[in-house]
């Protein structure tokens, strides 16, 4: 049996990267899956991979900025599964990398959006449900970025990911006397599309990689092990955390 067996969990952002392997390991882990994403082709996909493997799958697909698609994530857990006591809230964005001066409204406005403002919507729909079950867990994906380490270009996503860890350790502290853990999961640099897409020279990536104290990029599978036990019975005791899985790229100055 699982770790997550009789679970039921939410994942954003479950089309690809770290979101469709944290889907999956839930899944081999015997947790019913409510998989949220832009692109319903490869939600299709990836719920027809978690259903080959015995476990169940349901597909909403929208734009987490969009309060609707929170509220309707929400809705099918309960509709189809009875319920909802674990939500990865991991759908982000980097957005346009500029200075402040020349950043525009529209991409700070973007970012934010995406990576903060849809988690407050998350959290608004996702913290009732739970409580219905008794408790639950919150798991928001942060970034070591604005929290350890300032990378010039990235104000936006610095901001936005920052306040997620505010917002993250409220939850904590006002639900956790009702049995609701809140935490956030702090990657470092990780191959994924949106991570390839900033180191898009073999000379950023070998840059990024050398950042890190173990000169490697994570795998999104490595990431989502902690998602995993950020998730499961195994954290009990963890709320209000900020936790780092980012290969000492916090600590390294060689």
């Amino acid at each position: 049996m699982g770790q997550l067996a009789g679970k039921i969990a939410i994942v954003t952002g479950a089309s690809s990267g770290i979101g469709r392997e944290a889907a999956l390991l839930f899944a081999e882990h015997d947790a019913k899956l409510v998989l949220v994403a832009r692109r319903i082709g490869e939600l299709e996909r990836l719920a027809q991979d978690i259903r080959d493997i015995g476990a169940e799958a349901a597909v909403v697909a929208g734009d987490v900025k969009d309060a609707d698609v929170a509220r309707e994530a929400v809705a099918v857990a309960m509709r189809r599964f009875g319920g909802l006591d674990i939500a990865f809230n991991n759908a982000g964005t980097t957005g346009a990398q500029s200075s402040i001066p020349d950043m525009t409204a529209e991409n700070w406005q973007d970012v934010v959006d995406t990576n903060l403002t849809s988690a407050f919507h998350a959290a608004k729909h996702q913290i009732p449900a739970m409580l219905a079950r008794g408790g639950g867990s919150l798991i928001f994906t942060s970034t070591f970025v604005g929290h350890t380490v300032g990378f010039p270009g990235m104000g936006a996503y610095a901001a936005s990911k920052a306040g997620l860890i505010g917002l993250m350790r409220v939850i904590a502290a006002e639900y956790g006397p009702l049995g609701i853990r809140a935490n956030a999961l702090l990657p470092g640099g990780t191959d994924t599309p949106m991570g390839r897409a900033v180191s898009n020279t073999p000379e950023a990536l070998a840059f990024v990689q050398g950042l890190h104290a173990l000169k490697r990029l994570a795998t999104p599978r490595e990431i989502a092990q902690s998602a995993l036990y950020l998730a499961s019975d195994a954290s009990n005791f963890t709320t209000g955390t900020a936790l780092l899985v980012d290969g000492g790229v916090s600590i390294t100055r060689t």
